[in-house]
Formats: C-alpha cells, sequence, structure tokens
C-alpha cells in the first residue's frame, strides 16, 4: 500500500474553509471561506492564491460548463465571472428570511446545481449541486470530512463499512475533494473559526489548505453545472 503523505500547501487562515474543487483546465484548486464572504483559487503551479470578495457568506462553488463558476451566496445562485470579478444572480429562495443562508452546494452528474441550507433543500435545474464535506472516488467509495474529528474517512457506501482513515493535524476538517495529475490527490480544507488561542497555537495550520498523496485510489472530476 502506498504511503500516505500529509501537507499543508496553502496556510490560507480561513475561517471557516469549505467546497473544495479541483479545476483541471487551471490546474487550480476553488475553494470558499464561508464568513469571510470569499471565493479563492490557488495555482498549484505558481502556488500564488487569488480572492474574489461577495456581498454575504458564500458556501459553495462549481465549475460551470458554458464558462467561469456558479456559487450560493447568501439564498442565491450566482454566476461568477472570474476575470472582471462579476457576480450575475440566477436564482433566489427564501426572500422572505433574512438571516437565512445556504450551507453546502453541489452539481450532480446531470449537471445540475443543488443546494441546502439547515431547514431546506433546493434544486436549480441547469444551476445546482449536493451533500457537506464529502467526495466519491474512481471505485465508488465514499470519503467523508469530520468536523471538530481532525480526519477524512473512507466508506463503503453499500455497507457502511470503515475502510480507511487519515488523520490531520487540525480539527475542523470541513471538506475534501480529489485533484492533481490524475485527480490522485486529495485536497482538505479546514476551518478555525471558534478556536480560542491555545487552541490556534497548538493548531497553526488550522484554516488552511492540505493535499493527502498516497492514498492508492484517484478520484473523478468534478461535474459542471449545465447551464
Amino acid at each position: 500500500m502506498s504511503s500516505v503523505k500529509i501537507e499543508c500547501v496553502l496556510p490560507e487562515n480561513c475561517r471557516c474553509g469549505e467546497s473544495p474543487v479541483w479545476e483541471e483546465a487551471s490546474n487550480s484548486l476553488l475553494f470558499v471561506d464561508i464568513p469571510a464572504k470569499k471565493v479563492c483559487r490557488w495555482d498549484s503551479l505558481s502556488k500564488g492564491v487569488q480572492q474574489v470578495t461577495v456581498d454575504a457568506p458564500v458556501s459553495s462553488v462549481a465549475l460551470r460548463q458554458s464558462g467561469g463558476y456558479v456559487a450560493t451566496i447568501g439564498t442565491k445562485f450566482c454566476a461568477l465571472n472570474w476575470e472582471d470579478q462579476s457576480v450575475a444572480v440566477l436564482a433566489t429562495v427564501d426572500k422572505d428570511k433574512k438571516n437565512n443562508r445556504f450551507n453546502d452546494g453541489k452539481v450532480d452528474p446531470a449537471g445540475r446545481y443543488f443546494a441546502a441550507n439547515r431547514r431546506s433543500v433546493y434544486k436549480l435545474e441547469k444551476e445546482e449541486q449536493i451533500p457537506d464535506g464529502m467526495c466519491i472516488d474512481a471505485e465508488g467509495k465514499l470519503w467523508v470530512a469530520c468536523y471538530n474529528g481532525g480526519r477524512v474517512i473512507r466508506l463503503d457506501p453499500e455497507t457502511g463499512k470503515r475502510l480507511q482513515t487519515v488523520k490531520l493535524p487540525v480539527d475542523k476538517t470541513t471538506s475534501c475533494c480529489f485533484g492533481g495529475k490524475d485527480y490522485s490527490e486529495m485536497y482538505v480544507t479546514c476551518a478555525r473559526d471558534g478556536m480560542d488561542a491555545e487552541k490556534l497555537l497548538q493548531q497553526p495550520q488550522a484554516g488552511g489548505i492540505f493535499k493527502i498523496t498516497g492514498l492508492g485510489v484517484k478520484g473523478i472530476p468534478p461535474y459542471p453545472y449545465a447551464g
């Protein structure tokens, strides 16, 4: 079995990093910092990171088949043009609930963007996504980031049996995705919000982006939103 290696590739200090998505065309990792209202793109070749700040907490980002990205911002499904940093609203839900927001989102194989808040699940046809903190590998097994557990685990979705556990040096692991060459690398986001000074001293990489190699399994490319 391969030797697992864990590396903090970006000490970003995200308050709550989430929704990692690999963009093969640019060799980049997209992710969001929810309370900081930022969509980020880390270039794995140059190691540089770019950010776009939006006007509300942003809970997920996804590729768009027609170019650019889509994101769930507050209770809005939005199109994001990275070149001019413009945001266009595609749809809005829960207009009467001012303090509500989406919690996560993901694109399904049909190219629909699904998103959920703490009470409801919405589907935006041609604009949608799904579950928080997990991804699927090429063998059909599920990888789940365990918040406050400091680990990602591999599960057999049919039996529920745990097949593998990878411990990280931070507690608040939030989500994961496969990327890199042949999707053989795993990227994990995490958070630092809610940690006191002593805990942050113990976990200086909290809020960073981690890369895991040597898992012995590859992932699959993310599905782009078809709209």
